[in-house]
């Protein structure tokens, strides 16, 4: 099992803080910025400041000419999507919107769901279920937030056509079943989901995606968690090429590695709370050789807490891999120490009606 705080990848962040008892507990930078707030649910649009690593701030989610829209059908048309569904405010509405839903809801999904740009899904304060047999791409869009949901069950799906970005009709192909899926996808914000029991993997963000972070998140009940970079194999997550930056992450075993990644990648471990398996491989980091690759790795571990004889392995390559975060994008790492009750909360949140969140 393993709770996410912040990754950042080809860049991209992981991340995955927060807490049971919000009074009772420190906050990391992204969860300080809403969740003291009483009157989050009154005034949604400001979570959109709240991000941090390389997706920035999602200011292009909100500001003049956002439609709020509210999800009130459960139901899937993957070709005809009804008013006040998922799919149809998705798909045929043009422009910024912020989603929410009305009440607590399953939404089977029988065809992947294409998310546009310029999305915000807002789970917070229902208890959303979304699951497959297909579940949610993003593909060739930016300025998306996916917030506070619960997405499992996913399947692999044959190609298929779906209602798609700007009303129009979009051929599939085969798709794996990943909960999440990224193409070519930028500035995405991922954040207080909880993703689990899917076919393939539960994040893929492939094929030149990039500004992506993915924090305070729970992925469980899976053996391929996340790729980031396009190619097959266990994943937890998997790099391939480009550059992740995994801070405050809270792992507790493994089968193959915590850390894995091919084609001469770049990570930075920073901050980590890793207890190794009881028995079998106790190495963090997993390195592919493929063909081209020179092995010229720049894996390398700053201030992470281990235990049961977890070890990093030999670090390769020359220099480091710093992160080289914009001003927007900055942000503390917490001590190692602390990790374990900072993502005590990981995962979609519980928030009541009249409270803090």
């Amino acid at each position: 099992m393993v709770r996410f705080l912040t990754i950042t990848l080809i860049p991209i962040l992981f991340v995955l803080f927060v807490a049971n008892v919000l009074e009772a507990t420190e906050l990391n930078v992204m969860n300080k910025c809403w969740r003291p707030d009483p009157h989050w649910r009154r005034v949604r649009n400001p979570l959109a400041r709240c991000s941090v690593g390389f997706a920035g701030k999602m200011t292009g989610n909100i500001g003049k000419g956002v439609t709020q829209y509210k999800v009130t059908d459960p139901s899937d048309d993957p070709l005809n999507p009804k008013p006040g569904t998922l799919r149809y405010t998705a798909t045929l509405i043009k422009g910024k919107k912020w989603i929410t839903f009305k009440r607590n809801m399953k939404i089977n999904l029988h065809k992947p769901l294409l998310i546009s740009s310029f999305t915000t899904l807002d789970g917070r304060g229902v208890d959303v279920h979304i699951s497959g047999p297909a579940c949610l791409i993003v593909y060739k869009a930016n300025d998306v937030i996916i917030h506070g949901l619960k997405i499992h069950d996913c399947k692999a799906h044959p190609p298929s056509s779906v209602m798609g970005p700007d009303s129009k009709i979009i051929q599939l192909g085969q798709v794996d079943g990943d909960a999440i899926r990224l193409v070519t996808a930028k500035k995405v914000w991922i954040d207080h989901n909880t993703l689990y029991d899917c076919e393939d993997g539960l994040l893929d963000v492939t094929r030149g995606s990039t500004d992506v972070t993915v924090s305070n998140n729970w992925f469980r009940n899976q053996d391929k968690v996340m790729l980031l970079g396009h190619e097959d194999g266990y994943r937890m997550p998997r790099v391939r090429h480009g550059y992740a930056h995994v801070a405050n992450n809270y792992y507790q075993g493994w089968t193959q590695y915590a850390i894995g990644g091919s084609m001469s990648p770049r990570v930075k471990s920073e901050s980590n709370y890793i207890v190794a398996p009881e028995s079998g491989r106790k190495e963090i980091t997993w390195k592919k050789r493929s063909h081209g690759d020179k092995m010229q790795w720049k894996f390398y571990s700053v201030n992470d807490y281990m235990e049961i004889g977890a070890c990093f392995g030999v670090q390769k390559g020359t220099g480091k891999a710093p992160p080289n975060y914009g001003p927007s994008q900055r942000f503390t790492v917490a001590d190692a120490k602390t990790v374990k009750e900072l993502t005590s909360s990981a995962g979609a949140l519980h928030c009541t009606r009249n409270s803090v969140c």
